[in-house]
């Protein structure tokens, strides 16, 4: 366990009081039955997005469950996905559902997936510590991950910076994805755009490129209780976005759990200063598992009050808890 980990696991543990307690099926002496919800080994693949939350999750699932082995493989969302179908993982932690050719390959080999919504992740965008353009529309974003704003003197017209590189974490990762998905909207990706090797790679090589502008999960950047995570964020710039139309300076906002929680659009509409933040995403498990066995254990894990206390303290937004909202009377 490396320092990171080891502090989010600590931290959490001193929270929590007690341990979960999954019902099983299949005991320890039923005939194939190689593990149960809280003991044995199992393999999963998950979305490389996520590596400090799912490995925090782990880590603390481990020490309740000493005789649990939860072997991690951390890849891109298109090599997460193969896994499952091949039969290599039990299961994945993934931000989608399956698509049409997924939920065909697995009629063929007669498994029903179980799909578990998990949380609630903000992509950040992040600039160099010198740009001065940190407040961006998703219009603003469309147009410069297509190339059609090719530099940041076009973004507001304020001197200085050059020629805008786009920065993701991976080839094929679940950022461009969403990227391509959700804002440029199938339009194809600007020349200037490459992959980092990694999330760290990433915000290193914005923190370096004053015209760099990158994708990160918030996850990497939002835990302030984390060392790692806060040299993360004193490395780059957050910005902050919109979907509004002319829009106000108070109408930008950052991916705060606040607003990665879902408003219903009464709440929105009682609320006028309150707005879900665009760059939202769901994040699920999904097991192929046939039985209860550790990895319905791990994943019951997750989804139970305890992973979700996880969730919460990391910054994403945890599925089975509300955002409450206060106000206060204007003076």
């Amino acid at each position: 366990m490396n320092k990171r980990t080891h502090h989010i696991a600590t931290s959490i543990l001193a929270v929590l009081a007690g341990a979960i307690a999954v019902a099983s099926c299949n005991g320890p002496g039923t005939p194939g039955a190689q593990d149960t919800p809280t003991t044995g080994n199992v393999a999963i693949s998950v979305d490389e997005t996520f590596a400090p939350i799912l490995q925090a999750q782990i880590d603390t699932f481990s020490k309740l469950y000493p005789s649990a082995h939860v072997q991690a493989s951390f890849q891109p969302e298109e090599k997460v996905m193969l896994d499952l179908i091949n039969d290599k993982v039990k299961l994945v932690v993934v931000t989608r559902e399956l698509n049409a050719e997924e939920k065909s390959a697995f009629k063929k080999q007669t498994i029903v997936p179980r799909i578990t919504h998990i949380g609630i992740d903000g992509l950040a965008i992040v600039l160099h510590k010198s740009n001065p353009d940190s407040l961006l529309t998703v219009a603003q974003l469309a147009d410069i991950f297509t190339g059609k704003v090719g530099t940041w003197k076009q973004v507001s017209g304020k001197k200085g910076l050059d020629a805008i590189n786009v920065v993701f974490d991976a080839n094929r990762s679940s950022t461009a994805r969403f990227v391509r998905d959700s804002v440029t909207r199938g339009a194809a990706l600007t020349q200037r755009v490459f992959a980092a090797t990694s999330n760290p790679a990433l915000l290193d090589y914005v923190a370096t490129h004053p015209n760099a502008i990158g994708v990160v999960g918030v996850n990497w950047i939002s835990d302030r209780d984390d060392p790692a995570a806060v040299k993360f964020f004193n490395k780059v710039r957050v910005a902050s976005i919109t979907a509004r139309p002319n829009p106000k300076p108070n109408d930008y906002i950052q991916p705060y759990q606040v607003y990665l929680a879902e408003k219903t659009p009464a709440q929105l509409a009682e609320y006028p200063d309150l707005q879900n933040y665009p760059l939202r995403r769901n994040l699920y498990i999904i097991s192929r598992e046939a039985r209860v066995g550790l990895g319905t254990g791990f994943a019951s894990f997750v989804a139970g009050k305890n992973g979700q206390l996880i969730f919460q303290k990391s910054g994403l937004m945890p599925a089975q808890m509300q955002a409450r909202i206060v106000t206060t009377p204007k003076l």
